[in-house]
């Protein structure tokens, strides 16, 4: 069994659980678990870094607690509720309403400025498009790019493409973020003052952070580590800096 708590003086109320959770794939006769009884918990406010080798079911992981797939066994709970005990459509507006997902890859409207792609969750929501617009801009403005508003993702760099992605998935003030090595696309420099700016604007917005990284150095800016390893009987948490 895994077991990852917060530390007892952690502030913030716990938002996002999982409990005994496991996920089983089959390749054939063969049967595949990257993890079972995984156990953690993360509060408004934390950040937790998911590390561990390429296929060791990181990004499985990061997609159960967001709802995108159903586990084999177990639970994930936000806000106290059971993720899997509600309808698809509960499931779907709670996704769009709690939860915000980063990934690798800014998949960016290509056709669309920075602000429209930022704009566009709030959109979905029905929010009248000036009130969208506006709460856009001024997200953008904290990421520093509130003179890029206009420009297309193919006039902007990577790393203003990937703050782009990061203001999109906070705009709609998730409670939970989620993030699958935002940074990986990137130089070490521009991945380093990206990700202190992506834990600087969840910390403020109180948000839950769970990302996965290959790179240590941005794990350990985080407030706890999860490490998972192959076929490994158990799972643990290293201390920041470890």
């Amino acid at each position: 069994m895994t077991d990852i708590t917060p530390s007892a003086d952690t502030e913030g109320r716990i938002v996002l659980q999982a409990i005994d959770l496991g996920r089983r794939f089959h390749d054939g006769p063969r049967e595949i678990c990257p993890f079972a009884h995984l156990n953690l918990s993360v509060r408004a406010g934390e950040s937790l870094a998911v590390v561990g080798p390429s296929g060791v079911g990181k990004s499985t992981l990061l997609h159960l607690l967001g709802g995108l797939d159903r586990p084999s066994e177990g639970q994930v709970r936000i806000n106290g509720q059971d993720v899997f005990q509600m309808s698809d459509a509960d499931r779907t507006r709670m996704r769009n309403q709690s939860v915000g997902f980063v990934y690798q890859f800014h998949h960016l409207l290509a056709e669309c400025s920075a602000l429209e792609n930022v704009a566009m969750p709030l959109r979905i929501r029905r929010m009248e498009a000036s009130e969208a617009m506006r709460r856009a801009a001024e997200l953008l403005a904290a990421v520093g790019l509130g003179h890029r508003l206009d420009h297309v993702p193919g006039k902007l760099s990577g790393g203003e493409r990937q703050r782009v992605a990061i203001a999109r998935a906070l705009v709609t003030q998730p409670q939970i973020v989620l993030a699958d090595e935002p940074t990986g696309n990137l130089d070490q420099d521009t991945a380093r003052e990206v990700f202190d700016l992506f834990l600087r604007q969840t910390q403020t917005m109180q948000a839950a952070l769970v990302v996965v990284t290959h790179d240590l150095a941005l794990a350990d800016r985080c407030s706890r580590r999860l490490t998972l390893l192959p076929h490994a009987p158990s799972q643990g948490l290293a201390p920041p800096g470890s």
